[in-house]
């Protein structure tokens, strides 16, 4: 497999930004793949008008760009979230911006949304020719004088290219963005959005594309029952729950645990299953939910699951145990 053919020792002996460079580069090169095959009709699922041939996605902040997602479908995902991308290309914040939690298998970003840009990914995209759902995370430029309409313009330009579009709108790492997960400002955000994603279906330049909109763990049962009736409200086709988390108590005293940005990985897998089951409760059946947060096993994806997500993402889990965990994790959503 990828992981273990550059070596689990070699890429955690880089630095972790690197390290990354280097697995997006070794997908980009072709590098032969070895994983059990995964076409079994008892994974596929049914969410939001979409068929996913297992309920597995590669969470979006891997592949920032649209650089590798056909390769990412090759490891065995269901489907791939690629982004987060705003109008401009942009450099985040200053590097070092990524941390190794070893000990409690986490990892602390504060990339700042670093990429390059609607252009450079939409070209990406355009000229994929293989199948496979791939989703776009669209998101706001730190400097934008006007962040819902950087919103608008994601939906506008990636409704074509994408099998759903996932409204960011809960990273930790670009000041302010938070705040649109309050009711009034979030009820503009999802009328301007839903509003663009119809306008393109009716010109004819595309489908009707799901929209998803992705919250924060850090929020109580009060908040997220206020988002969630907000989503029924504006006619959102789903929800992801969640991104990475302010909250340390979990890695308190570990090495780099004081660092700033977002928390991922095992400590936040409580916290991300909370939230879906408040999710779940608000919305009752049959509303989409992705859960992600923290799935390091197969039993972490199945819990997803059992809380009330009906599809499962991941990302620090494959920096911890390689390709393989996406078989053991696809697997175990069956059924």
């Amino acid at each position: 497999m990828l992981f273990e053919a550059l070596g689990r020792r070699a890429l955690f002996a880089l630095e972790p930004e690197t390290a990354h460079r280097v697995s997006i580069a070794a997908l980009k090169s072709g590098l032969p793949l070895s994983f059990p095959h995964l076409a079994d009709a008892r994974l596929a699922v049914s969410v939001a008008g979409l068929t996913f041939p297992n309920p597995l996605g590669m969470a979006a902040g891997y592949d920032k760009n649209a650089e590798v997602p056909d390769a990412l479908l090759k490891l065995g995902f269901g489907f791939a979230e690629v982004g987060t991308i705003t109008p401009l290309p942009q450099a985040g914040n200053p590097r070092p911006r990524i941390f190794r939690l070893r000990d409690d298998l986490a990892v602390i970003n504060r990339l700042g949304f670093n990429n390059e840009g609607h252009d450079a990914a939409a070209a990406r995209l355009a000229k994929r020719t293989g199948g496979g759902l791939v989703g776009v995370n669209i998101g706001a430029n730190k400097e934008s004088a006007d962040r819902l309409a950087d919103y608008v313009a994601g939906v506008k330009r990636f409704a074509p290219l994408a099998a759903y579009l996932s409204v960011n709108i809960s990273s930790p790492n670009t000041p302010g963005l938070r705040n649109l997960q309050a009711r009034e400002a979030l009820a503009e955000l999802l009328a301007r959005v839903v509003a663009a994603r119809n306008e393109m279906a009716e010109r004819g330049v595309g489908r009707r594309t799901p929209l998803f909109l992705k919250i924060a763990p850090d929020l109580d049962e009060a908040q997220v029952g206020l988002i969630a009736a907000t989503l029924r409200r504006h006619g959102i086709d789903g929800v992801i729950a969640t991104n990475t988390t302010l909250a340390r108590d979990a890695v308190a005293g570990l090495p780099h645990a004081g660092e700033t940005g977002g928390l991922s990985g095992r400590p936040v897998f409580e916290a991300s299953n909370r939230v879906v089951r408040w999710l779940r409760a608000a919305l009752g059946p049959g509303f989409p939910i992705v859960g992600v947060g923290g799935v390091m096993s197969g039993a972490d994806a199945r819990a997803k699951r059992e809380a009330g997500a009906d599809l499962v993402q991941l990302y620090t889990g494959l920096i911890y145990r390689g390709p393989a965990l996406v078989t053991e994790a696809a697997r175990a959503l069956r059924g």
